[in-house]
């Protein structure tokens, strides 16, 4: 049990029914004083003097064994229990030892809940190499980096957002001319990163690059490297050190990462791993390799994992490089759902493929590309289909956005809920010469602005960063939006646990204000 809140939650359910009677004992993971229970309770104390000088028994359990039920985290339905043996479970550290082979006593900096699947292999892995493995929270997590300077991280792409934001507002406090300068060096990196992608075959805009576009990427690489280099000792430096400096490389997981987050970490010099799976496939699938890091892609399949990307309706093979749904078949996948063999019937055919949900493509190197949940998708009245998270991600460019939802199913057009990056739009209406008042409304929690050009700035950074994507559409294009004040978080119930957007609770939370955009 987590704390003491979470066992009087045990306690209240229980008067529905006999929960806590059915267990043989609970363990609290605190030494908070609880009050008594039917059920024998042991601190977090007494549980690690209980096994003081406790000889160690070795389990007879077989690979096929059932080892642990993890819990769906659920951004929409009811969870489901996922059975998970231990050949699930030892396939990860197998899997993980081809993509990095870390050394003992290097340390490890975990943020993510020990009970979420991601967070709680990666851990089984770390140990098994004899890592150091150090626990942090949000709160903690920028003094922590400083202090035990970890060699690898674990995280969330809003984790890597939340790091990037403090380093922004860091820029955004420095004299007008050093932001131009920060500025500068910034956009030359970028332009220097891209050109040395294409030199390596890792980008993902031009994956086939010619002769010519290889020579030209050379000359921008040779000239822009001095530049990049006075750049790295004048300011991305300083980024590292806030992160501990002994970085080797980060894991992300648990959602893709926008593509701006994955230039501003590569120019400062931390490399990102992306990597995609699911709690179903204990759940590392696919991760990108330190040697082929392809940005903006979700990695090459770990060994024994096999992908195929096939026709939603169909269930057709489909081509390389073609959308689709995507199935996997590996040592990873689960046994079934817990006591549902309906939902396990659904989620796995007969030859063993294990339906993500997920759509995407494959590229000629078998890189695996996420392009947004099938049941995520929105479809207008055009019968256009839009993927929202690729558009969420361009539009969180902007300093101004916090956070945002595209909405928009069965309407002409697309639409936009944005929580505002409060402190970045406070200064730019002092800089205006304004004061903003912000004035929350209890029935729409939207956000009332006395300026109209506050809507007018938002207005102009949707269409800039969203026709700025590649492969632009104008049925991407964001028509009405609203302005909240409250952010979507795992405490108010409209993030997951890793920080993925509940829509369906969002969209039924904010339904009002949704159909009065459209009305």
């Amino acid at each position: 049990m987590q704390d003491l809140a979470t066992l009087e939650k045990l306690t209240v359910r229980s008067i529905e029914g006999p929960i806590e009677r059915s267990l043989r004992f609970i363990i609290l993971l605190t030494d908070e004083p609880a009050p008594s229970v039917a059920t024998k309770l042991l601190s977090f104390s007494q549980v690690m003097a209980l096994g003081e000088g406790a000889q160690l028994q070795t389990a007879s359990s077989k690979r096929t064994d059932l080892a642990t039920l993890m819990y769906t985290s659920g951004t929409s339905g009811r969870p489901k229990g996922v059975m998970l043996s231990h050949g699930n479970l030892l396939s990860q550290i197998t899997a993980a030892c081809a993509v990095v082979r870390p050394q003992s006593g290097e340390g490890v900096l975990s943020i993510l809940p020990i009970w979420h699947c991601y967070e709680r292999t990666f851990e089984y892995f770390v140990l098994s190499q004899g890592c150091t493995q150090i626990y942090t929270n949000i709160r903690q997590v920028k003094k922590d980096l400083k202090q035990f300077q970890p060699r690898y991280m674990v995280g969330v792409p809003r984790l890597w957002e939340s790091i990037y934001e403090g380093v922004q507002k860091q820029f955004r406090e420095q004299p007008a001319n050093k932001q131009k300068l920060v500025q500068f060096f910034l956009q030359q990196s970028h332009r220097y990163i891209y050109a040395r992608r294409t030199l390596q075959n890792l980008n993902l805009e031009n994956l086939q690059p010619t002769l010519i576009d290889k020579l030209v990427a050379l000359a921008q690489a040779i000239a822009l490297w001095p530049i990049h280099q006075l750049g790295d000792r004048l300011v991305y430096k300083q980024v590292r050190t806030a992160m501990g400096n002994q970085i080797k490389f980060v894991v992300s997981g648990g959602g893709s990462i926008a593509e701006h987050l994955e230039d501003f970490y590569e120019v400062v010099g931390i490399q990102i791993l992306g990597g995609y799976g699911l709690t179903e496939t204990a759940p590392i699938t696919h991760v990108r390799r330190p040697w082929h890091n392809l940005r903006g892609a979700d990695g090459e399949p770990v060994p024994g994992t096999e992908t195929r990307i096939v026709n939603p309706e169909t269930r057709q093979d489909l081509a390389t490089g073609q959308q689709g749904l995507v199935l996997l078949r590996g040592p990873q996948v689960m046994q079934g759902y817990y006591k549902n063999p309906e939902a396990t019937a659904k989620a796995i055919n007969p030859e063993g493929w294990f339906d993500t949900g997920d759509l995407g493509k494959v590229t000629a190197a078998d890189d695996l590309i996420i392009t947004g949940r099938a049941k995520d998708t929105i479809v207008l009245t055009n019968g256009e289909n839009i993927e929202p998270q690729p558009i969420e991600n361009a539009c969180q460019r902007s300093p101004f956005i916090d956070q945002i939802m595209l909405v928009g199913q069965d309407q002409k057009m697309l639409g936009a809920l944005i929580v505002p990056n409060t402190e970045a739009l406070e200064q730019w209406a002092a800089a205006q010469g304004k004061t903003l008042a912000f004035q929350s409304e209890a029935d729409s929690r939207a956000l009332t602005l006395e300026h109209t050009s506050v809507q007018e700035l938002y207005r102009q950074e949707l269409n800039r960063e969203v026709k700025g994507r590649p492969g632009y559409r104008p049925d991407e294009r964001i028509g009405p939006f609203e302005l909240m004040t409250e952010p979507m978080s795992a405490e108010n119930g409209m993030m997951t646990q890793t920080l993925k957007i509940r829509r369906a609770v969002v969209m039924e939370r904010y339904r009002g204000m949704i159909d009065a955009m459209f009305s």
